[in-house]
């Protein structure tokens, strides 16, 4: 049955590919969304490029985008309200797709 084999293949590639594509819009968003919170924290760009990596690894703690919303409002504090943390993130998880796409 090539004709199965050939379709199991086709469709075990695009998941692959579809769950790289989904962690790579994962981890643009993390950075798009760590650097604007190191701009409201008036860090250089050192400390920027580290708190990138920070807010990254926060993202590893646990599934979903709740570990990376806690890392970001403790860090930014009463800088920014709930409803405009929660409304950056899903901005940033447009524009990451979006880079993504047009990278492709």
């Amino acid at each position: 049955m090539p004709t199965f084999d050939d379709r199991k293949k086709s469709f075990e590639a695009k998941f692959a590919h579809d769950s790289e594509m989904l962690f790579k819009a994962e981890m643009r968003r993390n950075k798009i969304l760590a650097l604007w919170a190191a701009g409201l924290m008036d860090y250089e760009p050192d400390r920027s490029a580290a708190y990138v990596k920070d807010v990254i690894k926060a993202d590893f703690a646990e599934a979903g985008d709740e570990d990376v919303y806690r890392k970001l409002k403790e860090d930014l504090g009463d800088r920014v309200s709930e409803a405009d943390l929660r409304a950056k993130m899903a901005q940033s998880d447009i524009e990451a797709k979006a880079q993504l796409v047009a990278e492709s």
